[in-house]
């Protein structure tokens, strides 16, 4: 048995669950989540506590189980607390500011690289070294910083370009001359 499949969700007050066929809706303070479930497992909603079930020991379906209740149990935190991730900007020169719904960052091309804020992201930037992004999908979250993160990836020699705030870059030694 799945360790965390097997554990029931209690679901917080102030959140509200339907479930539908195979598509779970949670609506909480923050906004709605709405996802399909794979077919092979069974979710039940009982006292605002929801079970994950699965059909059988099949490989596939002990994956899912997990999984499932996972994604369940990101859903409703994402609805009561917002998702947030912390990104720095490392490098002489390179700076992020904001233009309306748009990210503009400075990392050492010709051009600004230009980023839109999609529905349900919202990305700060409090000082030009620092970025900020928030939102009730994790999934989403995790996405953007990583789309922020890739167009300028630190490199190991001088840490330069755009990381995780808990990232810790392994630094390289540069070449050394002739002895």
């Amino acid at each position: 048995m799945s360790r965390i499949g097997k554990s029931p969700i209690t679901v917080p007050a102030g959140v509200e669950i339907t479930l539908k066929n195979q598509t779970i809706t949670v609506k909480g303070p923050k906004g709605t989540l709405t996802r399909e479930l794979h077919k092979n497992v069974e979710v039940t909603i009982d006292n605002n506590v929801i079970t994950v079930k699965r059909p059988d020991d099949d490989k596939f379906n002990r994956g899912l189980h997990g999984l499932t209740r996972t994604l369940i149990n990101n859903m409703i935190l994402g609805v009561t607390e917002e998702f947030t991730k912390e990104l720095e900007v490392n490098g002489i020169g390179y700076r992020a500011s904001k233009k309306g719904n748009t990210l503009v960052l400075a990392v050492g091309y010709s051009h600004p690289v230009e980023i839109a804020e999609p529905t349900g992201i919202k990305i700060e930037v409090p000082n030009p070294n620092q970025i900020i992004v928030k939102g009730i999908d994790k999934e989403l979250v995790g996405q953007i910083a990583a789309i922020i993160r890739s167009k300028r990836e630190p490199e190991v020699y001088k840490g330069k370009g755009i990381k995780y705030a808990d990232e810790h870059i392994r630094r390289k030694e540069g070449k050394t001359g002739k002895k």
